[in-house]
């Protein structure tokens, strides 16, 4: 005949002297509630002592922010399933285990989502701040990052509700497939945004805080790039929101992507033939170094170039650096007013395109 098993709860409280109590039931149930919470202490004691002995003295800080959020969880875990021995001792029925256990699981797991929800996201914005455009998480990657690691714990925490109440998760997948599908053909323009924002967070054309010029003529600062949309503040303080898919397809100047804020105008000036070229030269010069908006560092400083000899006139073009892009329209005005005034003032003549008209008699007519 076989032995009987050998039941190790037993084998203990005997040994402590405690052998009626463990064939009470209620007796037993009590006793592995008080072991479970004694686990559950030690466990958490442990936790907190390997990260104030090993972890704080590494140079990694991850490891404490990942005992900082995981302990919590496995102190859970480890009591409550001492809570789930205790309740098979006291043999309630299947039914109430079944659904006790169900319930115990399901508070673990939110609570397991919980801590790994903040985790992923303070580990995800640690690697951001740490990277330096060195990483492949960067201020610009972060919201990609971070919605792939919530895709992922919310795509884990069902599957484990779902096998912790018992639910067969096979036809649920079959169903969720062809769902996918209804909802990829649905939603075409929503999936085609949601792709065009992961090429543009992994392709980095453009960041925020950089100022655009967009093909439809708009202009403004870019305040937020989101996995849907691109968000820009114009100069009329108007928030234009442009679906990623545009952005990705259309045609983008970035004045501020080259590193530097400062960009340069290029203004055109025509003057008649005949001017004398370094006289004019100087007075363009002159008024370009004087006009308000117009850096004047010496890496920066105006220029003023002749370049062309037009039909009607001889054409400079005044090269002028500017602090931000969204400054550009304002220091074109100053700048075309005070050039029309000071040619004015120096008595150089501005041309413009004149056609002369000459009627002759036709043949056989009169006069």
């Amino acid at each position: 005949m076989d032995a009987p098993p050998v039941d190790p709860l037993a084998g203990l409280l005997s040994a402590l002297g405690l052998a009626e109590q463990a064939e009470d039931p209620l007796s037993r149930a009590l006793l592995l509630a008080c072991l479970a919470l004694l686990a559950a202490g030690g466990v958490d004691l442990g936790l907190r002592l390997f990260r104030r002995v090993v972890a704080e003295r590494t140079r990694f800080t991850l490891d404490e922010l990942f005992i900082d959020h995981v302990r919590a969880p496995i102190v859970l875990t480890v009591a409550f399933t001492g809570v789930w021995y205790a309740a098979l001792s006291l043999q309630v029925g299947a039914v109430a285990e079944r659904a006790l256990g169900s319930v115990l699981a399901t508070v673990a797991i939110l609570r397991w989502t919980w801590s790994l929800f903040a985790l992923a996201r303070r580990a995800l914005q640690r690697l951001a701040d740490d990277a330096h455009d060195r990483g492949m998480v960067q201020a610009r990657t972060f919201p990609l990052f971070d919605m792939l690691a919530k895709a992922l714990v919310i795509g884990g925490c069902a599957y484990a509700l779902l096998v912790a109440w018992h639910i067969d998760v096979t036809a649920w997948l079959a169903s969720a497939g062809v769902l996918g599908i209804a909802v990829g053909f649905a939603a075409q323009d929503t999936l085609s945004n949601l792709l065009a924002g992961v090429v543009i967070i992994a392709d980095a054309p453009y960041r925020i805080g950089d100022f655009l010029e967009l093909e439809s003529g708009e202009r403004g600062r870019v305040t937020q790039i989101g996995l849907r949309s691109t968000r820009l503040l114009t100069q009329d303080n108007v928030e234009i929101i442009v679906p990623n898919q545009v952005m990705a397809s259309a045609r983008i100047t970035n004045p501020s992507g080259g590193g530097l804020e400062r960009e340069r105008l290029q203004v055109p000036c025509g003057v008649a033939y005949g001017t004398d070229l370094e006289h004019a030269r100087a007075v363009l010069l002159d008024v370009a170094r004087g006009t308000e908006g117009v850096l004047g560092d010496p890496d920066c400083a105006p220029v003023v170039q002749l370049r062309a000899l037009g039909e009607s006139s001889l054409d400079f073009v005044v090269l002028a650096w500017i602090a931000r892009p969204e400054h550009r329209y304002v220091v074109l005005d100053r700048l075309n007013s005070a050039i029309y005034t000071r040619l004015r003032a120096e008595g150089i003549e501005i041309p413009f395109p004149q056609r002369d008209l000459h009627i002759r008699a036709m043949p056989g007519r009169g006069e």
